[in-house]
This record gives structure tokens, sequence and C-alpha cells, in this order.
């Protein structure tokens, strides 16, 4: 039984497509993610949003010093997602207005610049993004046309929506981690860490269930049983009828996958059975995952906004990521070369 997360042991949809090599993060310069907000902030209210640029600095630094130095209870700083350390970001924070005057002390914070401020009627909690938007340098990499062809398919067919390796822990060890936890029991310890561990095996079977469904032709189908995501609106629907299957290979629905919990609608059929056969693989019941919520996935995102840009030190490559996927998922496409995990937190498009 194989627990411990290898990037390598998923396919990839391009797999016909010789990738462009190079590499990535050289310099944070080379990685840019700019968070694109669900909304802007008012003009009004008791919360002061600001939008920070930041470099060499993860997420939590940035709210350890809020907290510590500008003197804000930490569970009145609110960030919509985490962004990475090794990378030049710009992400929405939140404070309470009574601190507005403190903030010009993260001027003493190293590598942040404030762009922008305003007021709003609630504080930003996760998940209030759009998404990610990424400009980033494939270093040595030259065969434009080559990246091309594999940007093309992904855009008629879809982004396999894989969790990256930073979901996984050093080495790739929090599934086991996980696991033990499902079988024996929750136990004594840090709440949000055994959470986040059964999440890290939560999203392994994930990973699987996607692979299962390229290796059988199913990754860009319906069938009966599933449960569909739109991409337009985020609505889902059990698929009972056959001609839905058109609209799948319009890109208009995709299959969604489980998170297993105690609450998400479930799959049907012969659709259910392929979640089975994952769970039977690692001796896995549903009923195991009752201390977590659960929820769905789609097996793919749409890829939007991407442009392509040669220049002497490589390729530079933009696009827009929904909330909640990985550019690791893109960029292992274009490039056939596994990225690795970066230092600290999920900032390869997750949050």
């Amino acid at each position: 039984m194989d627990l411990v997360f290898r990037p390598g042991r998923y396919p990839y949809l391009t797999q016909d497509l010789p990738g462009v090599g190079g590499t990535i993060r050289l310099l944070p310069q080379d990685f840019q993610v700019e968070e694109v907000p669900a909304y802007l902030p008012s003009g009004e209210g008791e919360h002061l949003y600001f939008l920070l640029e930041k470099e060499g600095l993860t997420t939590r630094q940035v709210v350890e010093f809020l907290r510590d130095e500008v003197g804000v209870p930490e569970k009145e700083i609110g960030v919509a997602g985490l962004k990475d350390k090794r990378a030049k970001t710009r992400q929405w924070f939140s404070i309470p207005r009574k601190h507005e005057d403190a903030l010009c002390l993260l001027e003493n914070l190293k590598g942040t610049r404030v762009l922008e401020a305003n007021l709003h009627t609630n504080k930003l909690r996760t998940g209030h993004l759009k998404g990610n938007r990424f400009r980033i340098l494939i270093r040595g990499a030259h065969d434009v046309e080559r990246a091309r062809a594999i940007l093309k398919t992904l855009e008629a067919k879809g982004i396999p929506n894989y969790y990256g390796p930073q979901r996984f822990g050093l080495g790739g060890q929090n599934p086991v981690k996980g696991y033990e936890l499902v079988k024996k029991g929750k136990g004594r310890g840090n709440p949000w860490l055994k959470r986040f561990l059964i999440g890290s095996l939560q999203s392994l079977l994930f990973n699987d269930w996607v692979a299962l469904r390229m290796e059988r032709g199913l990754y860009d189908r319906v069938i009966p049983g599933d449960w569909a995501k739109k991409h337009a609106t985020g609505g889902e629907f059990l698929v009972e009828r056959e001609e839905e299957a058109e609209r799948a290979l319009r890109l208009e629905i995709s299959a969604t996958g489980p998170l297993f919990g105690k609450k998400y609608p479930e799959a049907q059929g012969e659709a259910r059975a392929l979640e089975d056969e994952i769970l039977a693989r690692y001796d896995l019941k549903r009923e195991e995952f009752r201390a977590r919520r659960g929820a769905r996935r789609p097996i793919r995102i749409p890829l939007t906004e991407w442009t392509l840009e040669e220049t002497p030190e490589g390729l530079w490559l933009t696009f827009f990521l929904p909330k909640g996927s990985y550019a690791t998922s893109l960029l292992r496409e274009v490039m056939k070369v596994e990225v690795d995990a970066p230092e600290e937190e999920e900032a390869l498009g997750e949050g």
C-alpha cells in the first residue's frame, strides 16, 4: 500500500507532447502571483483592506508581524488565501479600522510594500477570492511552439486538477500520517494539525481518482451517477442523462471527485464504483472520514488568459487559475518536469 505522494505516479494529460524542460523559481521575481479578489473594498466600514506586495515572506510571517508589531489580535486579521515565500506576490489583508494609524509600521517589514488600502464592512475571510493570476519564467526553456501546442490542448480539454506537492508535506509523507488518524481515531494532539493531515489523505485519494479517470478514458467525460460542475456558474448537479456527455466535451461541465466526509453529494452507479475502487486500494471506507465535512472537486479546470513570451532567459508564461487549484498542475504539463514543493505554504495556486 503506497500512501506516499510522488508527482511522478500521476499521468500527464499531454503525455504525447514533449515538454520544454527548464527550471522555475530561481529568483523570487521569476514567480509572480497576483490575487484576484472576489470583491473590492466598498470604501466604508470598520475593516481596513490593504493590498500588500511581498517578496521573500510567507503569508504567515506577515500575519505574525501584524500581530506582534502592529498589535492586531490574530483572530481579527483577515486573509483570503496563502501565498508563497519564494515568489513576488500581491495579496489582500484586512485588519480592524482602529489599527489604521499603526499600518505604517509595515514599512519596517523588509520585502513588503502597501499598494492600496480602503475600508469595507466585513473581515476578509479564507476563500474570498476568485483565484490567482500568475506570471512565471521557465528559465532555460526556449521552444515556444512546443509550449504553445501543450497550452492549446489544455485550453481545449482543461488542466488536470491535481493537488500539488506542497499539499503533502516533506517527502510526501502527510497522507501516511492522515491514514493512521483515520484508522486509529482522533486521539490527542493539535486539532488543526489532525484536520490538515486527514485533508492530505483526502487529497491523495482525489489525485488517484483523477488518474484513474484518465486511464479509463473518462477525463473529459461524464457518466450517469457523476456529480458534475458547471464551469460558468459553479453549480453542481447529478448526471442522469447520456446527453450531458456533449457538454463535457465542450468543457461546459466536468465530473467532480470526492473529498470524503460526512456531508457531501455522493456519486451513484458506475461513477460511485470508480470511487469505491480507490477506497478499496487502501482498505478504506467512506464512514471512516466522518470527522471531515467532505466536498466535491472538479477533475479539471479551464485554462484562461494565457500568454507566452520568449526571452533570452526563457519562456514567460502568464495565466489565470481559479481558487483551490495549483500552478504545478499546469507547469508539469508544459515542462514535463516534476516541480518540487516550495519550502512553506500552499502557494502554487491553492490560496
